[in-house]
């Protein structure tokens, strides 16, 4: 067991391949902090092999593990001369997590582990402190009780709060050691009464259960589901580090604190972050004291009446200063620090890579290339596609009315409106409502965490920069305004209040996360600039990438922002939602209940207009790029009346009974339109529909051609071909048309025939379809629905079912599903066998995943093609694919 359980400054950790594997992310750091020859306090790390070997061995520690743990422990023992359980020397030691990754807030943590009734009074004889060491006491049983007994922390929280009213103070500060002698006879009291046992008394079972609680919190509900959130796998298991105390609430010469080597908001290159004077590193991040600034700029930046660590402990700080520094240029990457100051002295006790919002991401990374700290390539690959996200939504229209009621910290950028919820039960059930929510609460838990992802934004009374919310909400991309005293929140009666107004549940607020505006109603938005450090970064990606980016669009409006997104074309351009427009509408419904083929011809003229113009518009704003056109794919029921009042304005209109119309609409039902009379098959059985669409494109495109407008080849796609026939038949009427149009016109017309791969069977017999088809675009949508024989419209009802039993690791309609990818693959290599010069794409809501474009990538596409906004992120996920080969 000895090489599972390793002291910081082991040599061994020097050979280990993957530290943050097995070490878990801090351990591995905090070995490199020392090997570094920086301040951390003695310590060994129980890798990430113990988490498996816990949860094999009944969730319970076996005598080998112990027994190691014991022998790690006496090496802490002789590097600080202090004894564990001591009564003249006690050592004390926190007990932390230690993912692979960083999960802020959602592992658990113990601090001033070793405290009983007797060494408490060690403790105070030793340092001459009794108010501290109660202090640290008190906070053990509370930290203790909750992470390893289960007892809620607001059956303490309650107790302090009560007696600092009952004695008239404000501050937990502001306690003395009898106060705390009291309330640690109530914490053990709430103990008992909870547990029917006693405060356990005895050191050893202390970090027993301790460390057996962090391997838990693992497989804990808020855990679980930041993993699912962030596609983190649950068998990498968590590592446990066991690390000598140092105290930063001794008194006036100690702090502890947060400090980021570079503003995580803004990405300035500053040193940024909160400390407080005369606390423990849990008070910093979990919002019960208000923190001071780490700089004196900050602090005057922000109006702060407090003094900055840079001017309380000026020695400290320009240590710090040094240390962040030399830490920034080994890593490479903005650090997010915590750090202790013991009586004057400088502790280290982590440094990682530091959360930060997509725009501060994207800024640190040009930065440091102009530093020459990275290279370009280092660039592209370390910024997540996804985070992109949030950098291309609108924010705050400034000329709006702007109702400011309240402000706070601008803790998460972005603006958002919604309905104002004071429980993350309440945001999840609005939010399957497709209702947006801010929720508010006067600071957020980990068990808050599937609140925060369903709410579009996120308000605390309580709280820095530093805390639980504005950490998450920035991994989240959520905006996040916290730490607003000005709002005081009434948990009981539903509603929050200011000096100004009172705001009760379901009331819309705006909250502007940029500036910490809190602003009573809705406000309008407006696009973001993509420029700067983005254009820059993006103008890199795309000299490496080779997949081509395409959008998914059929409205100008939609196209226009795809072209300035990026989008190198259409990949799919989906010609029925062009139909539901209210001026052709009733001409569509002309069309579907016309009785022969020369009433529907009449029906389709009236449409050839407004087909025709739409694609005008469309090539106009493409400008020579390619535009893929599926004709008509859904069947014709779901353009018809749904109601009574429907049904009887199309008998005005189209002068037929409601019984005829009715009628018509019962032999158009189907009992499974997904696999219906749809697509092609709907072509096969009323041609001049697809005659109609496909002379409305080559009209527009003659037309566009005689304005001097940027000549494009058009792509014309079959839809749900599963066999060569179908494919033969529609390439021959498109053919036909095409002919007819150039002889009327007397021009010439360049276009492309393909299809799109959206059925199994056509994948398999894709060297057939191939013969006549010039692309394949693959529609993974209805690929996935078709193969698993899953519904996307209704899986998600067990989908979660799936994913906790492990049967799926990722929703397939997020990612590529492996089966749908052999299919795709199949289909490559036989339709490149047939004809090598055919084009390669996929056009589902997949082409917008980095997971499923580095798939793309591999399988050798040719292009993906997304929704306009996700176009940025498949640049850069494209690019990072083809580094990554």
């Amino acid at each position: 067991m000895s090489d599972l359980i390793l002291n910081f400054n082991s040599k061994f950790s020097k050979k280990i391949k993957n530290p943050k594997n097995f070490l878990g992310g801090k351990g591995a750091n905090l070995s490199q902090m020392g090997r570094m020859g920086l301040p951390v306090p003695p310590g060994f790390t129980i890798s990430t092999k113990v988490c498996d070997i816990f949860y094999k061995n009944k969730k319970q520690l076996n005598k080998q593990l112990t027994k190691e743990i014991n022998k790690q422990l006496s090496q802490i023992e002789r590097e600080t001369k202090k004894k564990f359980g001591d009564l003249k020397n006690p050592l004390l030691v926190s007990v932390r997590s230690g993912a692979r990754v960083s999960m802020p807030g959602m592992m658990d943590t113990i601090l001033n582990l070793g405290l009983n009734d007797k060494t408490v009074m060690a403790l105070a004889d030793k340092t001459s402190n009794k108010r501290f060491a109660k202090d640290s006491y008190r906070r053990f049983i509370q930290m203790y009780s909750s992470v390893v007994l289960g007892i809620d922390s607001f059956n303490f929280e309650e107790l302090i709060e009560n007696y600092k009213l009952t004695k008239g103070v404000l501050l937990d500060t502001e306690l003395d050691e009898k106060d705390w002698d009291a309330l640690i006879s109530d914490f053990k009291n709430v103990v008992k009464e909870k547990t029917k046992k006693e405060f356990p008394q005895d050191v050893y079972k202390q970090l027993e259960g301790a460390i057996s609680a962090v391997f838990l919190s693992w497989q804990s509900h808020r855990a679980k589901v930041y993993r699912k959130l962030n596609h983190i796998p649950d068998d990498w298991g968590t590592a446990v580090n066991v690390q000598s105390m140092v105290f930063g609430n001794m008194g006036d010469d100690c702090a502890t604190g947060v400090v980021f080597t570079r503003d995580p908001s803004s990405g300035k290159n500053e040193i940024y972050g909160e400390y407080l004077i005369n606390a423990q590193g849990e008070d910093v991040v979990a919002g019960t004291r208000t923190p001071q600034h780490i700089t004196k700029k900050a602090r005057i930046n922000s109006g702060g009446k407090e003094l900055s660590m840079e001017e309380t402990m000026p020695k400290v700080f320009k240590q710090l200063k040094k240390i962040l520094s030399t830490l920034e240029k080994h890593y490479k990457d903005m650090q997010d620090v915590e750090f202790t100051v013991e009586n004057k002295k400088l502790w280290m006790l982590q440094t990682r890579s530091g959360k930060r919002t997509a725009k501060s991401s994207v800024k640190i990374a040009v930065d440091m290339v102009k530093e020459k700290l990275i290279s370009r390539k280092e660039a592209i690959l370390r910024i997540d596609p996804n985070s992109l996200d949030t950098l291309l939504h609108p924010t705050l229209d400034e000329k709006s009315e702007i109702k400011v009621i309240a402000k706070g910290l601008p803790a998460s950028p972005g603006a958002v409106s919604g309905k104002v919820v004071f429980s993350s039960e309440e945001a999840e059930r609005l939010n399957g409502m497709m209702q947006n929510t801010i929720l508010v609460r006067v600071e957020t838990s980990p068990e808050d965490i599937h609140g925060m992802h369903a709410a579009k934004g996120i308000l605390t009374s309580r709280g820095g920069m530093t805390s639980h919310a504005a950490v998450v909400a920035r991994g989240m991309g959520r905006p996040c305004v916290s730490g607003s005293s000005e709002i005081s929140i009434d948990y009981e009666n539903k509603l929050f209040k200011t000096d100004q107004i009172q705001v009760k549940e379901g009331e819309i607020i705006t909250i502007d996360g940029s500036t910490g505006r809190i602003i009573l109603g809705e406000v309008q938005t407006v696009k973001p600039e993509i420029s700067g450090d983005f254009s820059k970064l993006m103008s890199w990606a795309d000299s490496f990438r080779k997949l081509k980016v395409r959008t998914n669009s059929e409205t100008p409006v939609d196209t226009k922002a795809a072209r300035d997104f990026g989008a190198e074309g259409i990949g799919l351009c989906r010609t029925e939602h062009m139909f539901f427009d209210e001026d052709r509408i009733l001409s569509v419904r002309e069309m579907i209940l016309s009785k022969n083929k020369n009433d529907r011809n009449k029906a389709l003229a009236k449409l050839l207009p407004h087909q025709k113009k739409d694609f005008i518009e469309i090539f106009k704003i493409m400008n020579g790029l390619p535009v893929t056109v599926r004709l008509l794919d859904p069947p014709l029921h779901e353009f018809l009346p749904k109601n009574e009042k429907e049904v009887k304005d199309v008998s005005n209109s189209l002068g037929l009974t409601v019984t005829e119309i009715e009628s018509r609409i019962g032999e158009l039902h189907e009992h499974n339109p997904m696999l219906g009379h749809r697509g092609c098959r709907l072509a096969i059985s009323f041609p001049e529909i697809y005659e109609m669409q496909c002379r409305a494109i080559f009209e527009a495109l003659i037309e566009c051609k005689n304005k001097k407008i940027k000549s494009i080849i058009p792509e014309i796609m079959i839809p749900l071909v599963s066999t060569e026939a179908e494919i033969e038949i529609m390439k021959k009427l498109v053919d036909r048309v095409a002919n007819q149009v150039k002889a009327e016109n007397k021009t010439k017309i360049d276009y492309l025939v393909g299809t799109m791969i959206e059925l199994p069977r056509a994948a398999i017999k894709a060297k057939d379809i191939a013969k006549h088809a010039d692309f394949f675009s693959f529609g993974t949508n209805d690929l996935t629905q078709t193969t698993f024989g899953i519904s996307r419209d209704d899986s998600g009802k067990f989908l979660n079912d799936y994913i906790e039993n492990k049967i799926f690791d990722i929703d397939p309609f997020i990612s590529i599903d492996e089966g749908v990818g052999d299919l795709i693959e199949i289909a490559t290599l036989k339709g490149r066998k047939q004809n090598k010069k055919i084009k390669l794409g996929i056009c589902g809501e997949h082409g917008g995943d980095p997971k499923s474009i580095n798939f793309c990538s591999r399988t050798g596409l040719n292009y993906v093609s997304c929704s306009p906004y996700r176009v940025p992120i498949a640049r850069l996920a494209a690019a990072q694919a083809q580094l990554k080969k």
